[in-house]
């Protein structure tokens, strides 16, 4: 038999302080887990962390709106596109692990609702975009690397591409969440890693720049920002 492919992103884990990084940030969410009971887990604080996940990837998107305010339904237009995002993002998590470009097309599709033209929605704006978007819906089949990585990756993959009308960024936070609920980080979708980059704003546009021009070493420090990102967004789950 034919050796098996070789993991495509098997090489950021031989990064310098990756590693080490992502397996603490692992470490502190198994932990909160543990300690507060998984099995505890109520929906309302699953409700909670996807409310709270909305209004501060909202926020990162430009919107002015106060978390009470997407609390009580009066946020403006950017926060109720986070929200319906927030709404469906959890009935994606047995799609994005067979047909990832399905469950981030459906992202877009909840997010764009009645914003951008409906035959705008789920679709790639250039040919460029679509191979960048096919290229990473392969490297999601075929990679075993920690899922806050992955989800890390495809984050920073989404928002420097942009390969959606609108609401790239919100996708892109949206996603990441997805992968490490499909991918068994955290079942019960209750830590908050949007909150997490919000928390550290400055940190995050800057090191999305270097993801986005910087090289290996820009990708190196994105991936070190977001274990400190996943970390914090720990802090701002409901069970904490």
């Amino acid at each position: 038999m034919p050796d098996p492919a070789p993991d495509p992103l098997a090489w950021l884990t031989e990064l310098e302080g990756v590693p080490s990084a992502f397996s603490a940030a692992r470490d502190g969410i198994d932990a909160l887990l543990r300690d507060r009971g998984l099995r505890r887990t109520t929906p309302d604080q699953t409700a909670e962390s996807l409310l709270r996940g909305a209004h501060a990837s909202a926020v990162l998107e430009g919107s002015a709106s106060s978390l009470q305010e997407v609390r009580d339904g009066a946020a403006d237009e950017t926060a109720q596109a986070a929200l319906r995002v927030s709404t469906g993002v959890l009935s994606l998590v047995p799609v994005i692990g067979t047909s990832p470009l399905q469950a981030l097309a459906r992202l877009h599709a909840l997010a764009g609702k009645g914003v951008v033209a409906d035959n705008e929605l789920g679709r790639p704006v250039s040919p460029e975009a679509a191979s960048r978007l096919n290229e990473l819906g392969s490297t999601l089949l075929s990679t075993s690397v920690p899922a806050l990585i992955v989800g890390a990756l495809v984050h920073a993959e989404l928002v420097t591409v942009a390969p959606f009308a609108s609401h790239n960024g919100i996708v892109a936070r949206a996603a990441e969440r997805l992968v490490i609920v499909a991918r068994g980080v955290d079942p019960a979708s209750v830590v908050v890693p949007e909150a997490g980059h919000l928390a550290l704003a400055r940190e995050y546009e800057s090191n999305l720049r270097g993801y986005r021009d910087g090289g290996r070493p820009g990708l190196q420090a994105w991936l070190l920002y977001a274990a400190e990102a996943f970390t914090a967004g720990m802090e701002a789950s409901p069970l904490a």
